[in-house]
């Protein structure tokens, strides 16, 4: 078990120092758990993200100087997209533009991906929705015990990590 801490950068270093530490990576997979924000009023519950996506990156420009910004990654089989940034997403016009391009909102979830891609481990991404990315993000710790005891259950459930009492 890792915790790799807030925003992109804590995410990156914290999974790609935790992978070097191996020698074989052979048969290992990233489970990354954690909360996001609903970006449309229907998601609720457990997702399995299939996409990720960067968003506060300028993909344009990059794209302009001829390099790929990799800015969207397949992560899962599923369609559902998750936008990644170190914007805590509580402005409904942020809230809006990222709506137009993925259903939830996390700080983290694009750099596991990233990171995990660099040294050819795949990732399977759970997330719950803990707020609707607007102001009642601003009770994200209160609403975080509610998402921990769900991503619990799933763990125990689906990855059978939990040994049986």
């Amino acid at each position: 078990m890792l915790i790799t801490g807030i925003g992109k950068t804590a995410a990156a270093t914290a999974v790609a120092g935790a992978l070097a530490a191996y020698d074989d990576l052979a048969g290992l997979q990233v489970v990354n758990i954690g909360t996001a924000g609903a970006l449309h009023d229907h998601h609720e519950g457990l997702h399995e993200p299939g996409v990720v996506l960067n968003h506060d990156v300028n993909a344009d420009a990059i794209r302009a100087l001829g390099y790929d910004p990799e800015e969207r990654l397949r992560c899962g089989a599923g369609e559902m997209v998750l936008a990644s940034g170190d914007v805590f997403v509580t402005d409904p016009v942020v809230r809006a533009r990222l709506a137009a391009q993925a259903d939830l909102v996390d700080m983290e979830g694009y750099a596991v991906v990233y990171a995990a891609r660099r040294f050819g481990v795949p990732v399977r991404l759970v997330k719950h929705v803990s707020d609707n990315a607007d102001e009642s993000a601003m009770d994200w710790p209160t609403m975080v015990d509610h998402s921990a005891r769900a991503l619990g259950d799933w763990l125990r459930t689906s990855l059978s990590m939990v040994k049986p009492e």
